[in-house]
């Protein structure tokens, strides 16, 4: 099941040729994870005892101006101590950047087993 949601485009987003900067994809998967743990998963990113250990962005299209990227999230890997994502953002109806992270559940500074209530959400996500 694809987890759904909204990020707003903020005009700080903006580089002086009025396109989002690349860099802030960055800051909108973060923003799309966070909303997927708190809706889909019932923590705070911050409680899931997980750490960013890869991230791909293909830009396809540049966002110029505000509104809002609508996103979309699927789990693609379940693993041990790690989930992989996949991201969709589009703005005004197009793709404007196609992403994957893999999130790595750590317990001090060691890569440990996926927290069970995680595991169980990311299973929901999951596409086959």
């Amino acid at each position: 099941m694809t987890f759904e949601t909204t990020v707003p485009v903020r005009y700080r987003d903006l580089d002086p040729m009025g396109h989002v900067n690349n860099a802030v994809y960055a800051t909108y998967l973060e923003e799309i994870r966070t909303a997927f743990f708190r809706e889909a998963v019932g923590i705070d990113l911050a409680d899931a005892r997980a750490a960013l250990a890869s991230l791909d962005i293909d830009f396809r299209a540049p966002i110029e101006g505000t509104g809002s990227v609508d996103a979309s999230l699927d789990v693609l890997d379940v693993g041990t101590s790690s989930l992989t994502f996949g991201y969709e953002l589009r703005f005004e109806g197009r793709v404007v950047a196609e992403a994957e992270t893999v999130q790595v559940s750590l317990a001090n500074g060691e890569p440990t087993p996926i927290p069970d209530a995680v595991r169980e959400a990311a299973e929901r996500h999951r596409v086959e």
